[in-house]
């Protein structure tokens, strides 16, 4: 490790959230004594939200232990290949992809029926680009189904649409093919589905934990998750 540092825990959250999603493990974090950041993950493309997370973590003194959730998954995965300080990753029902792979390539059936699609402008002109978002009746069935329905309503009216580039840009070098990696794997996922985060943990070669939670099984269950943190983080300390 540097010096005497103990590892910061970095925690980046996914498409149709923000960083107030990690409140609850945070929370927890910081009471266990654990340095801990909750970053705001842009959501315009694979590429551009990895460089700004990759900044994020060089610039933070010390070792760093990458935390993704859902397509924060992927972006810790490419992040963490662009600097020499992160010593461990860990997927919270996220998606832990292959160099090559696009997001679009994987993600689970049952979330996009559900995905509406919107135009922002993009500065150039009168020129505009498409954006994601989860329609909001549909956001308490597929995305968190064991928060309250007020919690849900909440957060689908809240949530930060995705741009197309987070589902067509393809992953580059992936960091798990050299830094010790942890995952969750939420049972009653149903915006991702617990097979397919079970099977890309697996050929990350994570240690894998199954909790009974749903897509943003970090809200409805943060206790069970800043466990698993927790695990890693005294790992690589």
């Amino acid at each position: 490790m540097s010096g005497s540092l103990l590892p910061t825990a970095v925690l980046v959250h996914g498409a149709f959230a923000d960083a107030s999603s990690w409140a609850g493990v945070t929370e927890r974090l910081e009471r266990a004594g654990v340095p801990v950041r909750a970053v705001v993950n842009p959501l315009r493309g694979v590429q551009a939200d990895s460089a700004y997370v990759a900044s994020v973590f060089q610039q933070i003194p010390g070792p760093v232990l990458a935390v993704g959730h859902s397509y924060g998954g992927v972006v810790i995965t490419n992040a963490a290949s662009m600097v020499d300080n992160v010593v461990g990753l860990v997927y919270v029902a996220a998606f832990v992809p292959e160099e090559g792979e696009s997001l679009g390539e994987v993600v689970g059936s049952a979330l996009m029926p559900a995905v509406v699609e919107s135009k922002y402008p993009t500065g150039q002109g009168s020129q505009t680009a498409s954006e994601f978002s989860i329609d909001p009746a549909k956001f308490h069935e597929v995305f968190a189904g064991d928060l309250s329905q007020q919690q849900s309503d909440v957060m689908a009216v809240s949530q930060r649409p995705a741009a197309a580039a987070t589902l067509s840009e393809k992953s580059g070098p992936s960091a798990w093919n050299r830094l010790q990696s942890w995952a969750v794997v939420g049972t009653a996922d149903k915006a991702m589905g617990p097979d397919l985060a079970r099977s890309m943990a697996r050929r990350a070669g994570a240690d894998i934990t199954e909790i009974d939670g749903s897509h943003v099984v970090m809200m409805s269950q943060p206790d069970a998750v800043t466990e698993v943190i927790l695990r890693a983080h005294n790992a690589v300390s």
